[in-house]
């Protein structure tokens, strides 16, 4: 599954180093919880893209709020705020095929990619994708942040998606995962 998740207006970038600093412990303490896994991410400055699985639909909704109740409160720490900082709802979508699933895969670690942003590596460093082992050539990421998300236990998260090819670090996400 897809989810995308956005700031609400006016509050400061996610792409800054202490601001991914707590989303990257959020993500580790939640990222196996209720029947929900969060598989891959992308954090840009003012959503998230999240490669989740979950057993159900309620598993999906207490694993995300979970997580997104983790990450608004660190952040609320560190911005010295209270009050909201996700908007009202999540979006998700649901993938059933091997090429949805790449497709996505592709979307989420290249999102930099797509935003323009500049990266000084292949990979976007605000990513999973140093940790992701489907990638065409073998690369060598110094400096990356541990891993602090659940391994797929899905078919199409694990092998199925693989049958569309690896990825390469110089393909450009389409507009949409589908």
């Amino acid at each position: 599954m897809h989810v995308t998740t956005r700031l609400l207006p006016g509050l400061p970038s996610l792409r800054r180093r202490s601001e991914y600093g707590v989303i990257l412990d959020a993500f580790a303490k939640g990222c196996n919880r209720f029947g929900f896994r969060l598989v891959e991410y992308s954090v840009m400055s003012n959503h998230l893209h999240l490669l989740v699985e979950a057993k159900s639909r309620e598993a999906l909704a207490r694993g995300m709020q979970g997580l997104l109740v983790r990450i608004a409160k660190a952040l609320n720490k560190l911005w010295q705020r209270r009050g909201r900082v996700f908007r009202d709802r999540y979006h998700d979508q649901v993938l059933k095929t091997p090429r949805q699933v790449r497709n996505a895969l592709v979307y989420v670690l290249h999102n930099a990619k797509r935003h323009g942003a500049r990266l000084r590596l292949a990979l976007d460093y605000y990513s999973s994708a140093a940790h992701f082992a489907g990638w065409r050539k073998q690369l060598s990421v110094r400096n990356q942040a541990a891993k602090v998300t659940a391994n797929a236990q899905t078919w199409l998260l694990m092998r199925g998606w693989r049958r569309r090819g690896l990825l390469s670090v110089e393909e450009l996400p389409r507009v949409a995962s589908g």
